[in-house]
């Protein structure tokens, strides 16, 4: 997203007066100076609280050391993106640099301490996070857009910053060229700093964040995408562990259960016991063979795609990058793609072993139309933001529209010799298409018809029985959507984090299969998959749920480090 307030001098992107509190006095320039202009940063808010610090930060106590303010959120798929390489430089400048998190949330359930304590261990941060929930310091910066860094020098004073996804690179090239004046002048304090990391608390679960589930009803199998252990887990219907698929060390080896590598699976699809794996943080997608045992790579380089690819469907699978595909699809020879980090849904081709765009012009937006346009970001054709699961009745393919709150139909074209009728056009079947504008913005806990009914940040959607079934995931609840009519209506949860089966409770649950009358979830933030009973009770008195255990996966070894 543009950032107009930042600008572009020969030193580096540096900071315009207007990106800072009117309050900050700005320092005279010195020609010898890497960064000519620079303004003085204000102590930062106490009424905030720190996260994997272990203890309250305040910017005097950093003095001597470079400092990068992260803005971000936990839903945004483009701030997931910027961790890696945040990784990268804490790894580089382990005694020069201190990244800090700033969590502004974008939703009601974001601004909540402990959600984004979970988000911290769920995305494996390792830096100090401050949970701004009111904004202070977004304002006191004037950011309008996540993500956003800000990097405050040795001396205390604002002296770069960037907005969108920026690379360890861009980063670095910056530091470089700034370390050597600050090391003249005896201005670095390079004593490590010791931080009491939420991770090192952390109880250890079977399942560690598990994002997805995938029930297969005539194999009688449950599919488990244990996200943060990097594996998939196998068990029946009823809980029986049947096996584990990966090492649990992240990496994107391929070979046999025991030496394959994932990092951060998420959604599955299943055909002919081949079992399609989103491998999220990889970006790329697998494919377990289920009879033979082993796991192959059938799509991505292995690197982040970071702009938008202008063909439909034509490119090799293998040299084509992807970004974050996060839910698949099998339909036939189709295997679709929540494209999550692209704002698209894309199609690979298993028999042509071709990929590409199916669906959405880029844009992060929340807007009905034809499929795809010619050129990237095209107004007048559909877009999406950050795709994040898929359901097929096998003429709509469902789409949980996450950043928009929203659930929409993409047509499908099973029939690949006959063009798709052009008059079929993404539509959406509840969410804020219909919104003039905020249409990424608007969201609640609201049951009722099409033009009432709201969803809060739902990462997970279902079609079982000629009804959608909902991950609403931060309501926390399960909800049950007429796609013909919009109608929507709670079939499970309090709409308040918990993990007790009476009353059911659940805490951002964000996968969502079905199979026997019994809907399975990935209660995320729990480290459960719970059961919900359809066929017990009625939609006004809330049906029953369990919780499913798996024995003897407690007993299993998953090393977690790459």
């Amino acid at each position: 997203m543009a950032f107009d307030r930042i600008i572009r001098t020969r030193a580096a992107l540096i900071l315009t007066v207007g990106l800072l509190t009117v309050s900050l006095q700005a320092t005279p320039a010195m020609s010898q100076h890497p960064f000519p202009r620079r303004f003085k940063v204000a102590p930062f808010p106490e009424s905030v609280a720190w996260i994997n610090t272990g203890r309250d930060l305040q910017l005097d106590g950093l003095r001597g050391k470079f400092v990068l303010l992260d803005f971000w959120t936990y839903c945004c798929i483009n701030c997931m993106h910027v961790l890696p390489e945040l990784n990268k430089l804490e790894r580089a400048y382990p005694d020069n640099l201190v990244v800090i998190g700033v969590h502004s949330a974008k939703f009601a359930t974001e601004k909540d301490a402990q959600n984004v304590t979970d988000a911290v261990l769920r995305y494996k941060i390792e830096h100090p996070v401050m949970n701004d929930p009111k904004h202070i310091l977004w304002e006191r910066f004037r950011i309008n857009s996540w993500p956003t860094l800000i990097l405050i020098d040795p001396q205390g004073e604002a002296v770069w910053g960037k907005s969108g996804e920026t690379t360890f690179e861009q980063v670095d090239a910056v530091l470089k060229k700034a370390l050597p004046y600050y090391h003249r002048r005896d201005l670095l304090d390079e004593t490590p700093l010791n931080l009491d990391r939420e991770a090192d608390r952390a109880a250890e679960t079977p399942l560690w964040f598990p994002g997805k589930v995938l029930a297969d009803e005539q194999g009688g199998r449950l599919f488990i995408a244990d996200s943060n252990h990097n594996r998939i887990v196998v068990a029946r219907l009823d809980g029986t562990l049947l096996q584990t698929i990966g090492s649990g060390t992240a990496g994107r080896t391929d070979g046999d259960y025991s030496a394959a590598q994932f990092k951060n699976p998420q959604g599955m699809a299943l055909g002919d016991e081949m079992l399609y794996v989103a491998d999220t943080d990889n970006h790329l997608i697998r494919k377990i063979d289920l009879r033979g045992r082993r796991v192959s790579t059938v799509a991505g380089t292995g690197t982040q795609r970071r702009g938008i690819l202008g063909l439909a469907l034509g490119v090799s699978p293998l040299q084509t990058a992807l970004a974050s595909p996060w839910a698949l699809w099998l339909e036939g020879d189709s295997l679709y793609v929540a494209m999550a980090g692209l704002h698209q849904i894309w199609r690979l081709a298993l028999s042509r072993s071709r990929i590409g765009p199916y669906a959405g012009n880029g844009r992060e937006d929340i807007v009905d139309g034809p499929l795809l346009p010619d050129e990237p970001y095209q107004t007048g054709f559909a877009s999406f933001a950050q795709p994040s699961g898929l359901g097929s009745d096998g003429t709509w393919l469902y789409v949980a529209d996450s950043e928009g709150s929203s659930i929409r139909a993409v047509p499908l074209n099973p029939r690949k010799a006959v063009p798709l009728d052009p008059r079929k056009h993404v539509k959406t079947v509840v969410g804020t298409a219909d919104l003039p504008r905020a249409r990424l913005f608007t969201f609640g806990d609201v049951d009722g018809v099409r033009s009432r009914a709201q969803l809060q940040h739902a990462l997970g959607v279902v079609y079982y029985r000629h009804k959608l079934y909902v991950a609403d995931t931060y309501n926390n609840k399960i909800k049950v959507v007429d796609p013909a009519t919009g109608l929507t209506r709670t079939v499970a949860g309090t709409g308040r984090p918990g993990d007790s089966d009476t009353p059911a409770a659940f805490d951002e649950p964000a996968g969502i299969s079905a199979a026997g009358d019994k809907l399975f979830v990935a209660d995320t933030n729990n480290h459960l998959i719970r059961v919900v009973y359809l066929r017990e009770g009625d939609l006004r008195r809330g049906n029953r749920v369990s919780t499913l255990q798996i024995a003897g996966l407690d007993m299993l070894e998953s090393p977690q480090t790459e």
